[in-house]
């Protein structure tokens, strides 16, 4: 059943959060004008990653790429490599495919309505509010995972945040509390009030504008919101991650267009179940038919994507020259030289040790 508001919460809220947020919200560099193309990209950046992680890569992107067009005219190499270390290598190349998709078929300009903006790659019903309201002021939801906690909890709701009848529910909700006046502004407020108040734990009730309208606080419910399935955790795969050397050479593979990591350059790396590591790894260099003459583990450790718990086993594997003929997708590369190509930060943790 939907949360029914009367009148006056409705317009305590917006009043209230409105007021709050044009006193507290955090100077962004995508926030500092109406611009849908950095809209897009800022929401893109901003998932699954932390604000402040996002802001120099933002910066140093729109640098790069300044406009629409330049992003759309430039190729994937150089956009993965602009994205290297945010991680979720998917959501660059979806923007980029967008962004060629509106320059062909727009005329450059990012759409403006709810139908067209969700058809382009990438861009699911959260991104698509938050570009119409933010760089449109569209009456449009925006309703992400803080907007879900601070909702769950200013209503008291005890459904599911995980499952897509909640999110639509919320939807609704939103659509009942965005003003006609600064719909982007509305939708901000909401979801500065989640990251900097409504804080996932320990949230900081006393400090919060819509207090005084807060089921959860009223019930004393505030701790125990939102409810949420836990998620399976990610299966778990024992790995060696190869750096096969020559004096001050060591070779890259481009790993293949489809699964984990995929496009990105990386070290070799083999799974095993039943082998024992040592086997899997002779077998690897035979299949490859690479010259090993020196094999030594360098050191280990643990590396968690979304779906998957790699428990890493770095190993160096010595060859006597770099003249023997590399399999198709690898290449020689130096200190200086890696810096070139787009690595997964996975690898970049293992050339650490």
């Amino acid at each position: 059943m939907d949360c029914l508001l009367s009148e006056e919460v409705v317009a305590e809220i917006r009043r209230s959060l409105l007021d709050w947020y044009r006193r507290n919200r955090r100077d962004l560099p995508w926030r500092r004008e109406k611009n849908p193309y950095k809209t897009w990209v800022s929401e893109i950046m901003l998932q699954q990653t932390r604000v402040d992680t996002v802001v120099p890569y933002f910066e140093r992107f729109m640098e790069q790429f300044p406009t629409l067009e330049a992003l759309a005219e430039a190729p994937e190499e150089q956009v993965l490599k602009a994205w290297e270390g945010l991680g979720y290598y998917s959501r660059a190349r979806n923007l980029h495919a967008a962004v060629k998709e509106v320059v062909a078929n727009y005329g450059g300009k990012v759409p403006d309505d709810l139908e067209r903006i969700s058809k382009l790659k990438g861009i699911g019903p959260y991104t698509a509010g938050a570009i119409l309201s933010i760089a449109y002021d569209k009456k449009a939801p925006a309703v992400d995972g803080n907007v879900m906690r601070v909702f769950s909890r200013l209503f008291a709701l005890t459904d599911d945040i995980a499952k897509v009848s909640t999110r639509k529910k919320m939807e609704r909700l939103a659509e009942t509390l965005i003003p006609d006046e600064a719909p982007g502004d509305f939708n901000q407020a909401l979801m500065e009030l989640g990251a900097l108040i409504c804080s996932p734990t320990s949230p900081q009730c006393l400090f919060c504008p819509v207090l005084s309208v807060c089921d959860a606080y009223r019930l004393g419910m505030e701790e125990e919101l939102p409810r949420k399935k836990k998620a399976k955790p990610p299966t778990e795969e024992e790995v060696a991650i190869l750096l096969i050397t020559c004096g001050m050479h060591f070779l890259v593979e481009k790993r293949p267009d489809q699964g984990l990591l995929a496009g990105l350059w990386g070290l070799p790396t083999i799974g095993w179940s039943d082998q024992k590591e040592m086997e899997s790894i002779l077998e690897f260099c035979d299949q490859k038919q690479i010259p090993a003459t020196k094999f030594m583990i360098k050191g280990q450790f643990e590396y968690i994507f979304s779906h998957r718990h790699w428990k890493v086993t770095v190993m160096t594997v010595e060859t006597p020259d770099t003249g023997w003929e590399v399999p198709e997708n690898w290449k020689w590369v130096t200190k200086e030289t890696i810096g070139e190509i787009t690595l997964a930060n996975v690898y970049h943790k293992a050339l650490q040790l």
